[in-house]
């Protein structure tokens, strides 16, 4: 028998795990708006901030983004032609310039090959695009899954760290669940909807920016009234056990 998604403390079905995600959505979206998320200009310009945003902050990633403009770089060809080791310098402002450097270079040689442009590689089957990007070196499931929803315009979801922390925090989840489990269960309560997929990714990072962080601050949580983690007026609560290093 197939396990059931956890909401609190105990087990039930999706039918009550999904009226949770969709409260918990309609309130960060009345808080913090439409955030207006990817922010970039082309879908190649997502795939590359993707691959450049792993273990470092969105500021760096646009510092990045902005030098690689600057070479009149970003596109699949000027990736692929320029040298690695200017591509590393070009890049640093990202961190760890000559591991992302090389995740990039592979990445546009096996669109190259497999694909010959980026306007096949975006009309691929997404099921097998999906596939193919978590063979691409370098790229795991959060990374594929933010160029298919912010590039591809298909319905998955990048379930992050952040995700992870609230979702607990809130009582969506009871406990740690695989990657899979939690980007299937948000995908089953908002539907194949790439838009609202996309807004409510944005709006948890929003939250856990402002409010949701490591170290959390509750008192000013615009969705503490729902959520597990904060119980009575003086705002007690209890730490679900999941080490999450993401600010």
């Amino acid at each position: 028998m197939a396990c059931k998604p956890l909401v609190g403390a105990e087990p039930v079905g999706p039918e009550a795990v999904g009226p949770k995600v969709r409260r918990l959505f309609a309130d960060l979206l009345a808080h913090y708006g439409p955030q207006g998320w990817w922010p970039a200009e082309t879908p190649f310009e997502v795939i590359v901030g993707a691959v450049l945003t792993q273990g470092t902050a969105w500021a760096n990633v646009e510092k990045a983004l902005a030098r690689l403009k600057g070479a009149g770089l970003l596109d699949p060809e000027g990736l692929a032609g320029v040298d690695p080791t200017r591509l590393a310098d070009l890049i640093r402002p990202a961190g760890y310039p000559r591991v992302k450097a090389g995740r990039l270079k592979a990445f546009v040689a096996a669109l190259k090959k497999d694909f010959g442009s980026l306007t096949e590689f975006l009309r691929a089957d997404p099921e097998s695009l999906r596939a193919w990007l978590l063979g691409v070196p370098g790229i795991g499931p959060e990374t594929a899954d933010s160029i298919l929803l912010y590039a591809a315009g298909r319905p998955y979801f990048p379930a992050d760290a952040y995700t992870r922390r609230l979702f607990l925090r809130y009582g969506i989840l009871a406990g740690p669940r695989p990657y899979e489990e939690i980007r299937r269960l948000v995908e089953g309560a908002l539907g194949p909807d790439p838009a609202a997929l996309g807004e409510f990714h944005a709006l948890i990072v929003a939250h856990c920016k402002a409010a949701c962080r490591k170290e959390p601050r509750c008192g000013v949580c615009p969705v503490r009234a729902g959520c597990k983690f904060w119980v009575g007026a003086e705002g007690v609560g209890f730490e679900p056990t999941m080490g999450l290093s993401t600010p």
